[in-house]
């Protein structure tokens, strides 16, 4: 028998004003400007307790006040909002081309975003992380340059992703047993600020929860568009990541046991089996696959002109490319029709150079969700990520943001 001990621990009183702290801050992040008096009431603390709260988070720079005032009966009430004039998150992108840097503030608000062209695929795990510690160092230096301080820095790598920040396989980038973000620290020269590393849909997902359309939404799924294809997953409105952490592998699923074009055989994969999504709709299987002259100058590092190429292709009516696009579309319908089975999404989003060829790949993508899943006919929302291709640096910055939200005081 397997006994679990539920013995009560007394909780200690600074535990309790950390998570009325966050209770506070989530309230304004939802519903600013708003004022204590409306803080007090929609989360049942009473208005001595929020009035101290509110002064601490003001104190530290989390909340400010507006100078606006609540139209209502009696004493205007000042009205408060998120402060994003002191502290931001960075979020750092390994993407199939390119390394991305975005700095968010507690609101939101992306400072800045820079994107440099960097052929990960073959560049091996040290010069990527010489290359993340350079647009690591400068983007510190602007923001911190206007008066910011940094509060953590994440990075979303295209592979498994344990706790401690390693990477135990990113096949997409032939990484295998690299620990990141102690390489990272160290390239750093300890910064002074937490380093993290998560899987790049999971952050994707984290972004689209707290910044896209469909922002909120208890059941969300983020497919990722690159060399590799994860999904990041959100059931019951957390993110779902598995024993060891390494849920949403999808790109790894066959979807290739099903009739495939006469002469065509399931195609490799970087994991080195044959017929996954990966190597199917990731990014480099869609160009080789449409356009087979795009290598014949030689391995492709920029893949954005690649899409573009193929976007004008299907604007123009050619047969071959909708064909293909479409047989993309069916097999990447055959994924997400298990996911919707497993776990019963409400929406699903699709990312990268999947949203950029979205008008071509979701309709073939949307009837082969309906004809396969189980039960009642599927309601899943099948749709493109409004968030670009930096969806998951977002995340990131918005990741390292994680302990001031969860009620934590900044150090002054």
């Amino acid at each position: 028998m397997i006994s679990i001990d539920r013995s009560f621990q007394t909780a200690d009183l600074g535990d309790v004003r950390v998570a009325n702290r966050a209770v506070v801050l989530r309230h304004v992040r939802l519903h600013a400007p708003c004022s204590r008096a409306d803080v007090a009431a929609r989360t049942g603390l009473n208005k001595a307790t929020v009035s101290s709260l509110v002064g601490e988070l003001i104190d530290h720079g989390l909340l400010r006040e507006t100078g606006l005032t609540e139209n209502r009966v009696g004493r205007p009430a000042t009205m408060l909002v998120l402060d994003g004039s002191r502290h931001v998150g960075l979020g750092l992108q390994i993407g199939a081309d390119e390394l991305v840097v975005v700095a968010a503030d507690l609101a939101g608000e992306p400072l800045l975003t820079w994107r440099r062209a960097f052929a990960a695929a073959t560049a091996g795990p040290e010069e990527t992380v010489r290359a993340l510690a350079t647009l690591t160092r400068r983007a510190v230096t602007r923001v911190t340059g206007a008066g910011r301080t940094v509060l953590g820095l994440t990075v979303g790598v295209p592979g498994l992703v344990d706790a401690d920040g390693a990477v135990p396989a990113a096949p997409a980038l032939g990484w295998r047993g690299v620990p990141l973000a102690a390489a990272l620290r160290r390239a750093l020269r300890d910064p002074g600020f937490p380093v993290g590393v998560d899987t790049d849909a999971n952050l994707a997902v984290s972004a689209e929860l707290r910044h896209g359309p469909y922002a909120g939404t208890a059941d969300l799924v983020h497919l990722t568009g690159g060399l590799a294809v994860g999904a990041g997953l959100v059931s019951g409105g957390r993110l779902l990541r598995g024993g060891r952490g390494f849920a949403g592998a999808i790109g790894h699923l066959p979807v290739s046991a099903g009739p495939l074009p006469t002469g065509t055989e399931a195609p490799a994969c970087h994991c080195g089996r044959h017929g996954c999504l990966a190597a199917v709709a990731g990014v480099d299987a869609v160009v080789r696959r449409l356009l087979p002259d795009a290598a014949s100058h030689g391995p492709v590092t920029d893949y954005l002109p690649e899409i573009e190429r193929i976007q004008a292709l299907a604007r123009a009516g050619d047969a071959p490319v909708r064909d293909g696009l479409a047989e993309v579309g069916r097999r990447l319908g055959y994924a997400i029709s298990v996911l919707v089975d497993l776990l019963d999404p409400e929406v699903v989003v699709v990312g990268g150079h999947l949203a950029a060829l979205a008008p071509w790949l979701l309709p073939a993508a949307r009837a082969e969700v309906a004809a396969r899943t189980s039960g009642p006919p599927a309601t899943v929302r099948l749709e493109a990520s409004a968030l670009g291709a930096v969806a998951s640096a977002l995340g990131g910055a918005t990741a390292a943001l994680a302990t001031v939200e969860a009620g934590q005081l900044p150090a002054a």
